[in-house]
């Protein structure tokens, strides 16, 4: 596929759209393109700022006349890898949002965040399934299968999807259900990025009552008898109650809350729904597991999601790795203390449990892509990605990795795998059977591999050396440019 486009291409392209069109020369080029993570610098050759689905079927067949390959962002969570090259179709704009109370669903455009649904579902008492952050798209998150904050009790946020509408890779806009295009509404629910661009997506939502939810940070001295009680307490906990426990170094800025700021804590996070009695007394086991340094834990609002994990709100430059586990035993807790526990100087600064099983495990109508719904825990790791520590990070996710393999599970997470070094790797989120199916459904309705940024199957194998380094200096540029 070819690249570069003419001024007359480009003039083409303007008068057939009515949303913004970005040369690399324009003014509005980079915020356009930038992306949540800044180690992750895109460069297409043109950026468009899709208005709504007949934009993106103008673009994409504009780009298919041409030859030219297609990536697509909202909001830039998940750009771990780098675009380079093509068009960048941007769907921030695609803000339509609307929730009947009645049947209990939601409409999205593909701009849509998190935090608006979460807001207006919350007038009516209801919620969706977000995640740690309400800051993410819901589009893309739903389509890495979306692994939500009560996820033990109603399963993965892709379970919940009623319709969606995609432009595939001929410019058509489809709309696809369960009973309307069956083979691709399952592919898409966990597929990611690899059959076209999802312009709207409905889906249910739930109660948003009886919820008790946050967390308590422990020093991290006392990371050995937390980790140890977590062990034994997660496992043991309904599946109306979901935990996680993060190993975090903060830093020494001024968004961390004084008392954590610049120290090593481990971070409890926990939610929920149902009595709330019945819920604090689950938690008191992990209470009772060591001095606390702080208890945020108690009746929690619907609205109020992003105060269980404070994930960050601001654009920063981080790498990340993730994983799957089927097991937490004391080989693997050792080793988790060798990496981040208490007097390790540890480049990572934030190395994440988080508690699977319950509804998590099971589709919901029998067929599935999202792969490792048998883990029994999701491992990820974050770090910033700033000068001279970058160059350290690839080889400590590794070791790390390496030490953890025995108890890892073959399945990943998309929106949890982090940066990508090949195309096995790449692909690892996929299981064999949904793998082939992905591959055929990309054959049939991207021949030309169109869409061919991200997580897309069957492509050539990258070299790990040259990517790893791309990326180390991605992360330093990025840093020395903010």
């Amino acid at each position: 596929m070819q690249s570069h486009a003419s001024f007359s291409d480009v003039s083409e392209l303007q008068l057939s759209v009515r949303g913004p069109v970005f040369t690399p020369a324009d003014s509005g080029f980079a915020a356009e393109v930038a992306a949540f993570n800044l180690s992750t610098q895109h460069q297409p050759d043109l950026a468009f700022g899709a208005l709504d689905a007949e934009d993106v079927s103008a673009a994409v067949r504009w780009a298919a006349e041409r030859g030219m390959p297609v990536s697509v962002q909202s909001t830039g969570h998940g750009a771990t890898n780098a675009i380079e090259g093509g068009l960048l179709i941007s769907t921030r704009r695609m803000l339509e949002l609307s929730i009947d109370p009645l049947e209990k669903t939601a409409r999205v455009g593909a701009g849509v965040r998190w935090k608006a649904v979460v807001d207006l579902a919350g007038t009516f008492g209801l919620m969706g399934l977000c995640g740690s952050t309400t800051d993410v798209g819901v589009v893309g998150y739903t389509l890495g299968g979306g692994l939500p904050i009560l996820g033990r009790k109603y399963g993965f946020a892709s379970d919940h999807v009623i319709a969606f509408e995609i432009v595939t890779a001929d410019g058509v806009l489809r709309r696809v259900t369960k009973d309307e295009d069956s083979e691709l509404f399952f592919l898409l629910r966990g597929g990611k990025g690899n059959l076209g661009i999802v312009t709207a997506m409905e889906f249910h939502l739930f109660q948003g009552s009886d919820l008790y939810a946050g967390g308590i940070y422990f020093d991290g001295e006392h990371a050995p008898e937390v980790l140890q009680a977590f062990r034994g307490w997660a496992p043991s906990l309904p599946v109306e109650a979901s935990a996680s426990l993060a190993f975090l170094r903060l830093p020494d800025m001024e968004m961390v809350p004084p008392p954590l700021r610049g120290k090593f804590v481990i971070h409890l996070r926990y939610a929920y729904q149902g009595d709330l009695a019945t819920a604090a007394e689950l938690l008191e086991p992990m209470r009772r597991s060591a001095p606390f340094m702080m208890d945020a834990t108690g009746p929690l609002d619907a609205t109020a999601f992003d105060s269980i994990h404070q994930d960050p709100d601001q654009p920063v430059p981080v790498l990340e790795h993730g994983f799957l586990l089927d097991r937490l035993d004391e080989p693997e807790a050792d080793a988790l203390l060798r990496h981040f526990g208490p007097g390790v100087d540890s480049p990572v600064l934030l190395a994440e449990l988080r508690l699977l099983g319950g509804a998590l495990a099971k589709s919901s109508d029998g067929d599935d892509i999202v792969g490792g719904r048998d883990a029994a825990f999701s491992f990820f790791m974050g770090a910033i990605a700033v000068p001279p520590r970058v160059e350290m990070l690839p080889s400590v996710f590794n070791a790390v990795h390496e030490d953890l393999r025995p108890a890892a599970n073959a399945g990943t997470f998309v929106n949890l795998h982090g940066h990508f070094v090949d195309s096995e790797d790449r692909e690892r989120p996929w299981r064999a059977t949904a793998l082939d199916r992905l591959r055929k459904a990309k054959a049939e309705l991207d021949p030309h591999n169109m869409f061919s940024f991200g997580h897309v199957v069957g492509l050539p194998v990258i070299d790990q050396t040259v990517l790893l380094q791309d990326v180390v200096t991605a992360g330093g540029d990025a840093v020395l440019s903010s």
